[in-house]
């Protein structure tokens, strides 16, 4: 097991002690009153709620029948670690893509934290040095809201005039891109979703 891992069952077992102990205490029940409604020993009791054991299950659903509470609210207070990415104005990360072209730069936003599903929002900025974009496709869905400028994009066989305020969402499985710079610079925010 991980060491992160640790830290957060330990974290779970103190804050599951620190939810019974408070529920205890607003009914009024010494621990030695709450070990024999609950039929748990008073030094498991303890241990629950000094968190420096886990508890089964059926040890949990024990003790909230005796306080009287449902089994998920036990779990109410326990705070979730959430990682999350935050990139200042200018600073997302510069990446080099497989459609890349010479005046479309890439900065990557975000990346996803041990999902199953893939999500890259990136800020693209296409220049007047933009290089002919042909059409690619991929898997997954695409989201993208247009910045600054203007521009024709092309969507399977439809196309669209995109000024700032617009945005399209859409498979991106059939052939898409940019087929007609009209104000430059383009800038954008675009998110691609896939299953990993």
């Amino acid at each position: 097991m991980k060491t992160q891992d640790v830290e957060e069952t330990g974290h779970l077992e103190r804050m599951l002690g620190e939810t019974i102990r408070r529920a205890r205490k607003k009914k009024n029940l010494s621990v030695q009153e709450l070990s024999g409604i609950a039929e748990i020993s008073v030094s498991m009791l303890s241990r629950i709620e000094n968190g420096h054991t886990s508890a089964s299950l059926s040890t949990l659903k024990s003790l909230s029948d005796a306080l009287n509470i449902s089994l998920a609210n036990l779990f109410q207070n326990v705070r979730q670690s959430h990682e999350s990415t935050f990139v200042k104005s200018g600073q997302g990360l510069t990446v080099q893509r497989h459609d890349n072209r010479i005046g479309h730069q890439y900065q990557l936003l975000g990346h996803t934290f041990h999902s199953d599903i893939k999500l890259e929002p990136y800020l693209i900025t296409l220049t007047e040095k933009a290089e002919e974009f042909p059409l690619i496709f991929h898997e997954g869905i695409e989201f993208m809201y247009i910045l600054e400028g203007e521009m024709i994009y092309q969507e399977g066989d439809r196309t669209y005039h995109m000024c700032p305020g617009d945005s399209l969402y859409f498979d991106p499985s059939s052939p898409h891109g940019p087929v007609e710079l009209i104000s430059v610079p383009v800038k954008m925010v675009t998110v691609i979703s896939a299953l990993n």
